[in-house]
């Protein structure tokens, strides 16, 4: 009877947890890093001060436990994409990289959450080194897809920070202007690019 109440316990906190970070990344979207702070992330939340302070050391904590969920969460969004595309070695490739522009990438609360990490990433030592692990292992992922699809390794390096920066930039101005060039036009954009250099 004892191990099933402490199961439980466990997975109350792993759900307080989770809502933390779900509430943190709410304000982070809606508010930016200015307007984050312990109050309105508990008011979000629906929960005590005390009670953030039971789970992380402090709102940098808290911050930087958003910013790794958030791209853990990506992550298993583009495995999905990559696995949902079958076993053709392009098509998979295409897959991965135009989630992006998909929901729920193109998520607007995602872009007010992911433009703060990103702030934050270059002056904040734990978000930079979560930063570059998130980023190294995109790479690495999309490299894997390029050397299925026939390049080497150097080039499948080089190509996957060329088409990071590419996907990156095509969904930083969709999510800001939705009407400008439209999601199946970025898609259109990086399958073509795609096409040319691979």
């Amino acid at each position: 009877m004892q191990p099933a109440r402490q199961a439980f316990t466990r997975e109350s906190a792993d759900a307080r947890r989770t809502g933390l970070i779900e509430a943190t990344a709410a304000v982070l979207a809606e508010q930016g890093l200015a307007g984050t702070n312990v109050r309105a992330i508990c008011a979000k939340a629906g929960v005590s001060p005390g009670l953030l302070r039971h789970y992380f050391a402090g709102i940098d904590d808290l911050v930087a436990a958003t910013y790794r969920a958030t791209s853990d969460r990506m992550d298993r969004i583009f495995a999905a994409a990559v696995a949902g595309a079958g076993a053709d070695p392009r098509a998979r490739l295409n897959a991965y990289l135009t989630a992006s522009f998909r929901p729920p990438v193109t998520d607007p609360e995602l872009l007010g959450a992911w433009t703060a990490f990103w702030a934050l990433a270059r002056s904040d030592a734990r978000m930079v080194q979560i930063h570059a692990e998130s980023y190294a292992g995109y790479r690495a992922r999309l490299g894997d897809l390029l050397i299925a699809c026939g390049t080497t390794p150097a080039e499948a390096a080089k190509l996957a920070v060329l088409l990071t920066a590419m996907v990156d930039g095509l969904w930083l101005e969709l999510s800001l202007d939705a009407e400008s060039f439209g999601a199946e036009a970025a898609v259109a954009m990086v399958e073509r690019a795609v096409a040319a250099l691979v």
